[in-house]
């Protein structure tokens, strides 16, 4: 097994070429402590979620934005698992990416969680061409967020994105450091592909 060592680059090594943010998008957990996503640079980050494609264009994202050093921020983090607490305290940024899941008028949108993934990826491609990095998270309470920022029913916690510059990744604890040097894997085209005739 080959260990990396410059995490600066991590591009994949892919069997079709990619355009530069989505060849060279991982998702790290050694984020700088110092670092700052600039107030222009988070806006171009939720520009390009916002026009995401979605069932009807019915754009059923929502988002809670918090930097690092604010009572939202401590909200999120005090909402993680553990595993997940151990080093996303560095992050400049987290966001809970929301779901709504009824409309207005109460009616199920069986699309919105399909809808918000495809936020969120607009999200995350952004901000790797803005120099970021990205790292998406499903182990949190849900119900604590929920409670916490006092949301409406219509809204389901989905996940949470980490936004930040690249840290050291000898700050991470001995099994987080052991995933994060590991080389990046991915099943083949063949594997997951059928095509229909």
């Amino acid at each position: 097994m080959t260990i990396v060592t410059d995490l600066t680059s991590r591009k994949a090594d892919t069997a079709a070429p990619l355009i530069d943010p989505l060849a060279d998008r991982w998702s790290p957990r050694a984020f700088d402590p110092a670092a700052v996503v600039e107030t222009e640079t988070l806006r171009t980050i939720l520009e390009a979620a916002r026009w995401a494609p979605s069932a009807n264009n019915s754009q059923p994202w929502r988002f809670i934005v918090a930097r690092r050093g604010t009572a939202a921020f401590t909200k999120l983090h005090d909402a993680m698992a553990g595993f997940n607490q151990a080093w996303a305290d560095s992050a400049a940024v987290l966001i809970a990416n929301l779901a709504e899941t009824v409309d207005a008028e109460g009616r199920e949108r069986p699309w919105a969680r399909y809808d918000l993934g495809q936020a969120v990826a607009h999200l995350t491609v952004q901000a790797q061409h803005e120099g970021l990095h990205t790292h998406q998270m499903g182990g949190f309470d849900a119900k604590a967020i929920h409670d916490a920022f006092d949301l409406a029913d219509s809204l389901e916690v989905v996940s949470i994105t980490t936004i930040g510059a690249l840290g050291d990744v000898d700050r991470l604890p001995e099994v987080l450091r052991e995933r994060e040097v590991a080389p990046r894997q991915r099943k083949t085209l063949d594997e997951f592909v059928t095509v229909g005739e």
